[in-house]
């Protein structure tokens, strides 16, 4: 069966997609940036279940080396990489400090591009590998009070459009995944901005985030349907795609803004594939349908 490695494991998208591959026979590894506090409870219960645990920051390079060389010699082989570790912001956008944003895009952005470089010599060597991304549907369209992350997530999404192309003559999937807003922890770790001289100068306007993230919750509260459990069966069910038969772009969403996206999606397919033909070089697009 194929050897799996989840970066963000312990989080809410991270945790049921790894219990369900295990129950599907899959061979697991996963990263968290420490095993005790928090994340314990999380990081006993995916051990106990059969997954292997690093410690891994993909903010710090030389950790993310170690870690991902751990992984790959615990498993004998590396077939199936998801970069799932991610962190969200909210906040007026103007509020953001430049600090926080580059928090944001260490996590979101650069550790990927860590991860990615850890682990393509491996499957690169080997010919063969499926990678799969969190993106989000925000990383397509910027709504109010979510621009860092948005901003973020739209990185992540061209740089995954280089490495689809780049990879492909090396027997490289790519994969992205689009969530909708589910309730996940993610929330309560997300970087908010700190800055109330600045604040009060947007008057009655500043207490809009806080109304908008509540009616968020309530949204989310009254569709059951949207759940991190969805996110799991979408990788099963990529996985379970032919190589090289697996849409580039996977859509997960059921409060109903899901289907914008995806016509998004297919209007953006066909253009990337119309300039790619119009250089000479629409055979980078095979291994994606």
């Amino acid at each position: 069966m194929q050897k799996v490695m989840i970066t963000g494991i312990a989080g809410g998208f991270g945790k049921p997609t790894a219990l369900t591959l295990l129950e599907q026979g899959y061979q697991v590894a996963g990263s968290v940036r420490r095993r005790a506090g928090k994340s314990a409870e999380t990081v006993a219960e995916l051990e106990a279940a059969g997954a292997f645990i690093v410690e891994m920051d993909v903010t710090d390079s030389a950790g993310t080396e170690r870690g991902m060389a751990e992984a790959i010699v615990h498993l004998d082989g590396l077939d199936v990489l998801f970069n799932n570790a991610g962190i969200g912001s909210y906040g007026i956008q103007e509020l953001m400090s430049p600090e926080d944003m580059a928090r944001v895009f260490e996590v979101n952005v650069m550790g990927v591009q860590r991860v990615m470089r850890a682990a393509l010599p491996h499957m690169r060597a080997q010919g063969r590998g499926t990678v799969l991304y969190t993106s989000s549907l925000i990383g397509r369209i910027a709504t109010p009070f979510y621009g860092t992350y948005s901003a973020s997530k739209w990185a992540l999404e061209a740089i995954v459009e280089c490495y689809r192309t780049e990879l492909s003559g090396f027997g490289i999937e790519s994969c992205i995944i689009e969530p909708g807003a589910m309730p996940t922890a993610f929330f309560d770790g997300m970087v908010t901005p700190k800055d109330p001289d600045r604040e009060a100068g947007y008057g009655e306007f500043a207490a809009v985030p806080a109304m908008s993230a509540s009616g968020l919750a309530q949204m989310l509260e009254a569709t059951p349907d949207q759940r991190p459990e969805r996110i799991a069966e979408a990788v099963v069910a990529l996985l379970e795609k032919p190589f090289g038969q697996k849409p580039f772009r996977t859509v997960v969403d059921h409060v109903g803004v899901g289907p914008q996206i995806e016509r998004y999606n297919n209007v953006l397919h066909d253009v990337t594939r119309n300039v790619m033909i119009s250089f000479g070089i629409e055979d980078m697009l095979k291994l994606n349908a």
